[in-house]
C-alpha cells in the first residue's frame, strides 16, 4: 500500500516539475483593445523602430542592417541595450515578428510577434512571445516579458485615445 501511494503522489509532482525544467519553451500572449481603427494603430506601431516613440521603457531606437537582416538597437531608460532582429513582416496583415539578438533580459530563443486586427470600430493589438528562461527561474522570465508587453500595450491604448 505504501509503495502504491508513493507512486500515486510522485506522478503529479513529476508533471508539475516538467513545466519548470530548463529548456522548455515558455509563452506569453497579451492583447489590448484600442479605440482607433487598425490603420491608425499600425501607423503608430508598425515601424520596426517606432517602438522608441510609444514604449515607455525605450529611450532611443536605432535601425541598422547586418547582411540582409534589419536590426534595431533599443537603449533602455535607466541603462541597458537590447538588439533585436526583424524576422518577418506583413504590412497587409499588420504584423511583424522579431527575435532578441542580445540584451539583459533573462530569456533566450526569444521570438515575438506584434499585430493589429480590427475589432468593431476599433482594433485589438496582440503581442505574443515564445522563449526559454536564461539565468533565472521560469516565473521570473515570464514576469519580465509580461511586464514589457503590459506597459507597451497600455501605452499604445493611451496614445490612440
Amino acid at each position: 500500500m505504501q509503495r502504491t501511494l508513493s507512486r500515486t503522489l510522485a506522478l503529479p509532482a513529476l508533471a508539475l516539475l516538467a513545466g519548470t525544467v530548463p529548456g522548455f519553451a515558455l509563452d506569453v500572449a497579451k492583447s489590448v483593445d484600442v479605440a482607433a481603427p487598425p490603420a491608425k494603430v499600425w501607423s503608430t506601431i508598425g515601424d520596426f523602430c517606432g517602438i522608441g516613440q510609444w514604449h515607455p521603457a525605450i529611450e532611443k531606437c536605432a535601425l541598422s542592417k547586418d547582411g540582409g537582416k534589419t536590426l534595431r538597437t533599443l537603449n533602455l531608460k535607466g541603462g541597458g541595450t537590447i538588439v533585436e532582429s526583424q524576422t518577418a513582416r506583413d504590412d497587409k496583415a499588420m504584423s511583424y515578428t522579431y527575435a532578441i539578438v542580445s540584451g539583459p533580459l533573462p530569456v533566450t530563443d526569444y521570438s515575438s510577434t506584434i499585430s493589429v486586427v480590427p475589432k468593431g470600430t476599433g482594433s485589438t493589438v496582440n503581442w505574443t512571445g515564445s522563449f526559454k528562461a536564461k539565468g533565472a527561474p521560469d516565473p521570473v522570465a515570464v514576469d519580465a516579458i509580461t511586464g514589457i508587453y503590459d506597459s507597451g500595450l497600455k501605452a499604445i491604448a493611451d496614445k490612440a485615445k
